[in-house]
């Protein structure tokens, strides 16, 4: 499935006042910097970052940069549920600490709340990781194709909702894994867009594990999911 393609704004309208921003954070001081740093070209109407626990600074950074502060037990599930609670804006963009949004995110975001606004619609990026290899090009493309066949796009492509339509599936499920699996199946593949821009996420895990071994890995993961294998099982194995 290719981008939308996106109508203009109105003029003098500013939707990006009616966006918040949700970032799940845990020990997140070495990413956390970049990830704010993107949203600089066009500040939202708020900024959560909700932590789970850090010891390393990360909410501090987080106060330094104007973000709202908001504690979880700790779960990415958890987490993101919590800040959506606490988001006070019409539409959500869910985010992770070590993803950073290209550059021109905030006009494709403005001009898909303006024209989806009332599709019930969601939209999400395109994947891309920070790595030169040729291998993270493999993966990214099976992402971004998994993403657009299946609409099951993974949490650190990002998610642009609204809360009418986030509220209206259940939202984020309160679990340690495969929270991010569960929503966009709820969502459904026909009510999924990807928007023509990228979340840049880091390829450390994969760097670590292998360029093949980790991608099979989660697809294991995903298969056993769908299979019934429940979250906390499979999150015992996951790192």
């Amino acid at each position: 499935m290719t981008p939308v393609r996106l109508q203009a704004a109105a003029p003098g309208r500013r939707p990006m006042a009616s966006l918040s921003i949700v970032i799940p954070a845990l020990d997140a001081a070495a990413t956390l910097p970049a990830c704010l740093g993107a949203l600089d070209e066009d500040r939202p109407g708020e900024v959560w970052v909700v932590d789970g626990g850090s010891r390393d600074g990360t909410r501090r950074l987080a106060a330094a940069w104007g973000c709202r502060l908001g504690a979880a037990a700790r779960g990415r599930g958890r987490q993101l549920r919590t800040g959506a609670l606490l988001a006070r804006g019409p539409w959500l963009l869910f985010l992770h600490a070590d993803t950073r949004l290209s550059a021109g995110w905030s006009q494709v975001v403005s001009l898909f709340m303006e024209s989806d606004g009332a599709s019930g619609r969601a939209g999400y990026f395109l994947l891309r990781l920070d790595s030169p290899r040729p291998q993270a090009r493999r993966v990214e493309c099976l992402a971004n194709w998994r993403a657009g066949v299946f609409g099951l796009p993974y949490g650190d492509q990002a998610l642009l909702i609204h809360k009418s339509l986030y509220d209206r599936v259940g939202g984020f499920p309160d679990w340690p894994l495969m929270e991010d699996v569960a929503l966009a199946r709820a969502i459904g593949r026909r009510r999924l867009r990807p928007l023509p821009a990228r979340a840049t996420t880091a390829a450390a895990k994969f760097e670590r594990d292998g360029w093949w071994l980790r991608p099979l890995s989660n697809l294991a993961r995903l298969g056993l999911f769908l299979l019934g294998v429940s979250p906390e099982r499979l999150a015992r194995r996951y790192r």
